[in-house]
């Protein structure tokens, strides 16, 4: 068989009898070379591009001629263009182009790759030697002529670029030049250009990096700002010309642009380090793929020297306050594994030797005591994360012993021969710690004479001492190991300092410890450790607190920190959500710049809602649990469906959903993984009922659903991909996701397929999957791309019927695609006949959607028709039956299919008027109703 060189199929070889999917040479010794090529073959055709490649891989070790070996790396290649591996893909055209000189096929898929590659010279040139090896075919004409054109519009733009990069920099660099707008022009001239890889290369070449320098010394804000966007483009995804930059600028002028006051500035020379730490990460990465992608170049030395310097950063009095903040946001991004599969915990490791003290430095800075460091009121939690991050990053116990020494060595040099100001620094970074990596805060409590230093500091006279005490002593209380020390001890000198301290930053404070310890029996109602009636008062204490302006952002945090705890009681539910002062200005408190609030308004709202885990409790372990005197748990009458179901609309009517699209777009720390997961499950409660997922899109809440489904923890990702499912299902997709973010839904969508989700998630994953199938073939591209269809193959088998009805819609919908059509022939397969049964099913919904199946099928792809006869004996009965069905839909979609069927083939028509067809069409074709 020979493709056309325009579709990139393997070369195929005689299929064996018998040999479906792909059985490896340790199953069945005595597969061969060629059988395997022949599967391989098989599964290409079926679109099966990962595995076809895994069989022609096999037979290349089994094959023993150079023809054969050829005929397979060209064959590997195509697969390779299919999976966009274009860099594989020219290797093995390369390899089989070896073998012989002629062969179009390889030379063709070469061309193709080179021109995604961007060599489009090299492309050029392979494709001119396909047309002189077949001078008529005229799929290499077309392609040499549109690639012919490309290259004279490059060509252009790079003559026309030369000129104007000198003229850019020329305006700028020119003390004389006073024009502001020409100035303007001239910088955002320079960031577009530097955005293509084309206008990069040039800036570079014509000595940019010197004179992008140069801008960044003038130490004018406007300058500076032009000159670190326009390096981001020249850095984006290119190592070698990032190393370059790095050897000329230097990390020590990086960091320090970082540290600047200007906050602007520092944010945009953030961005750039991100992203040099991206491309020379990128490197690293293929170091390990072994010979083939060997890097000459070796990049970790410079990942360290800019590790280095932001760990400098972190403890310099000179650096500004969200210098420091975007220094950690930084390490927090680039230094921890971005998954466990991931072996390599080196980079953390020298992090924690090189740096661990100094990033202790930020979490014990203890504000307005003399020569502390400049922070915000971000910077210690961004150290608390960090901590947490480098700490979860261990992967054995000697890693976790040394954080542990390191963590207690530096507690220890501040609490011994400091005084009191150095004992507050000890206690200020057990603070830091309890909130990050606990278990090193826990280890660090129990050093001789902290805690008793921490509980004579709460009632110090100082307020500034006292709220260090108290703070700490709360994130000790949520601590279970402290727990019941501090239970004994700090209950009642909370209760004493609630009472009895004038300050209200105090008070706020200890009445949180309180709530802390006072919520342990969590939502069951029959364990409530405070006197009846004092939850209640405490919670209205802090609703006052939230809502008094005059109080300092800082201390109304530790409001919601309050109800966070205290809403978990029913009651303070209710009335939280009548006060509709005190949701908005928790909102409010939402939107500000005190990014550690998250965490708390996130609890609170997830307590609102109900939407934490609950588990049914088995009937049979109650009566076992009350026989042997058990405690039992309760629900409160107050968390029953309707009362959750009044309360979600109080949160909709006050303005949730833009204070939640804020919190997800907050690019901080403090928006941790587990904080987004709390985020989707509001998000998921407020969609729960269809009339209000309207309003829930208007407000921003299907923009902020995207990330949430992309990044997180698992539960997280699943409950954000459920909520954008519901949207899905009853909105018109184009309008909920308008522009190029509709497609961004897509793999949420599809991730609620994998056989872990539970079969309501898998449901309302095909409704919404069938929804965005019938808008666009893009749309479709998109679903088939992310390798959807052999899972909703899957589902067509399930014993749950919705869900099988669901899978057959939304084959229907992708069936106007051509792969899909093309899938529906492919040999050894049972889905064809599969839609023809279905078609005389029981269930009229199924029948429905199966029918339609066969209707766009037939006419879409005629050689279908002439398969249906041959998978079933019973295809004539089941059509008939179609068409003498008292429903009207099921008997148009009949008609329709044998109209196609009459149509497309001789012996198939000849089939059709053999048997009673003619005579029940012409019955229906009298019928006056039914148009």
């Amino acid at each position: 068989g020979s493709p056309s060189p325009g579709i990139p199929g393997p070369s195929l070889g005689s299929r064996p009898c018998g040999a479906q999917g792909c059985v490896s040479a340790g199953t069945c010794r005595q597969v061969t070379a060629e059988q395997l090529r022949a599967r391989g073959n098989a599964l290409f055709q079926a679109g099966e591009h990962g595995a076809a490649l895994a069989a022609y891989t096999e037979a290349l070790s089994l094959s023993d001629t150079a023809a054969e070996r050829a005929v397979l790396h060209r064959n590997r290649a195509a697969c390779h263009l299919k999976l966009e591996d274009y860099a594989k893909a020219e290797a093995d055209a390369t390899k089989a182009i070896e073998a012989d000189s002629r062969d179009v096929k390889a030379l063709f898929r070469r061309s193709q790759a080179l021109q995604q590659l961007g060599r489009l010279d090299q492309a050029v040139s392979d494709l001119q030697r396909c047309v002189s090896l077949e001078p008529r075919n005229k799929a290499f004409q077309e392609a040499l002529r549109a690639l012919g054109s490309s290259m004279h519009e490059k060509m252009k733009t790079m003559s026309c670029t030369d000129s104007k990069v000198e003229q850019m920099f020329q305006i700028l660099l020119d003390p004389k030049e006073k024009d502001v707008d020409k100035k303007q022009k001239a910088v955002q001239n320079l960031i577009v250009l530097a955005r293509e890889e084309a206008g990069a290369e040039k800036i570079f070449q014509s000595d940019g990096v010197r004179l992008l320098t140069q801008l960044l010394d003038t130490a004018k804000a406007d300058l500076m700002l032009a000159a670190l966007r326009t390096l981001v483009g020249l850095c984006s995804g290119h190592r070698s010309r990032t190393m370059a930059i790095l050897a000329e600028l230097g990390a020590p002028r990086l960091s320090a642009v970082l540290g600047v006051e200007h906050e602007q500035v520092s944010l945009a020379a953030c961005n750039l380090l991100h992203v040099m730490f991206d491309s020379l990460k990128e490197g690293l990465q293929k170091d390990f793929r072994g010979k083939e992608d060997a890097v000459v170049l070796d990049s970790s030395r410079d990942l360290k020297l800019l590790i280095k310097h932001l760990l400098e950063l972190l403890a310099l009095e000179g650096a500004s306050a969200h210098g420091r903040d975007n220094a950690l946001n930084l390490l927090i991004k680039v230094v921890p594994r971005k998954s466990p599969k991931e072996t390599n915990n080196s980079m953390s490791l020298w992090v924690i030797d090189q740096g661990l003290k100094k990033i202790l430095e930020v979490g014990s800075t203890v504000c307005g005591s003399p020569g502390s460091l400049p922070v915000t009121e971000n910077s210690r939690m961004s150290a608390s994360v960090l901590l947490s991050k480098l700490y979860e990053d261990l992967k054995c116990d000697a890693e976790r012993e040394n954080f542990h020494h390191l963590c207690e060595d530096y507690v220890r040099s501040w609490f011994e021969g400091h005084e009191l100001p150095g004992k507050l620094r000890a206690i200020q970074t057990v603070s830091c710690l309890l909130q990050g990596p606990s278990d090193a805060g826990n280890r660090v409590l129990e050093l001789e004479g902290i805690m008793d230093s921490m509980l004579s500091l709460c009632a110090s006279v100082c307020e500034a001492h006292q709220l260090v005490a108290v703070e700490a002593l709360i994130h000790a209380a949520d601590k279970a190991k402290r727990a019941s020390f501090i239970t004994a001890n700090g209950v009642s000198l909370l209760k004493e300092i609630y009472k009895h301290s004038e300050r209200d930053s105090i008070r706020i404070r200890a009445l949180v410890g309180l709530c802390k310890l006072g919520s342990a029996g969590g939502t069951d109602f029959s364990m409530k450790q405070f006197a009846e009636g004092s939850t209640m008062k405490l919670a209205k204490q802090c609703r006052k607190w939230l809502c008094n302006e005059a109080i300092d952002t800082g201390t109304r945090r530790w409001a919601v920190e309050g109800l966070a705890y205290l809403t978990f009681d029913a009651d303070v539910k209710e009335e939280f959500v009548e006060d509709k002062a005190a949701m908005q200005a928790m909102f409010h408190l939402a939107k500000s710049e005190d990014r550690s609030v998250l965490y708390a308004v996130a609890s609170t709202l997830v307590n609102c809602t109900n939407s934490y885990d609950h588990e049914e409790p088995d009937p049979q372990m109650l009566e076992l649990a009350k026989y042997a005197k058990q405690h039992i748990p309760e629900q409160h009458p107050k968390d029953k469906p309707e009362f959750v179901k009044r309360r979600v609309r109080k949160l909709l009517m006050a303005g949730v959903v833009s204070a939640l699209a804020c919190m997800v777009k907050s690019e901080n720390p403090a928006l941790t993984n587990s904080c987004r997961e709390l985020i989707s499950r509001v998000f998921l409660a407020l969609v729960e009922e269809a009339e209000d997922r309207g309003g829930v899109v208007a407000q921003g809440g299907g923009k902020a659903l995207i990330p949430l489904s992309l990044e997180g923890t698992e539960v997280g990702q699943t409950k954000a991909a459920q909520a954008l499912a519901k949207i899905t299902i009853t909105s018109n997709p184009e309008m909920a996701f308008p522009g190029e973010r509709i497609y961004e839904v897509v793999r949420p969508l599809v991730s609620l397929l994998h056989l872990q989700r539970t079969g309501l998630e898998n449901f309302e994953g095909l409704m919404a999957l069938t929804n965005l199938a019938g808008i666009s073939e893009r749309l479709r591209q998109k679903i088939l791309k992310e390798r959807a269809v052999p899972m909703i193959e899957g589902y067509m088998f399930e014993e749950h019927e919705l869900i099988r009805l669901a899978a057959t819609e939304c084959m229907c919908n992708m069936a106007m695609s051509k792969e899909v059509q093309e899938l529906f022939l492919a040999e050894g397969s049972d889905r064809l006949k599969l839609m023809v049964l279905y078609s005389g099913e029981e269930d009229e919904k199924l029948r429905r959607a199966a029918s339609g199946t066969l209707a766009m099928l037939t006419a879409l792809h005629p050689p279908i028709c002439k398969r249906i006869p041959q998978v079933t004996v019973h295809w004539l009965e089941i059509l008939q039956a179609l068409l003498l069905s008292p429903s009207a839909e099921l008997q148009h979609r009949g008609a329709v299919v044998v109209m196609n069927m009459m149509a497309a083939a001789q012996e198939v028509a000849e089939q059709l008027i053999a048997s009673e067809m003619l005579e029940i069409l012409s019955v229906l074709a009298k019928d006056k109703d039914k148009p």
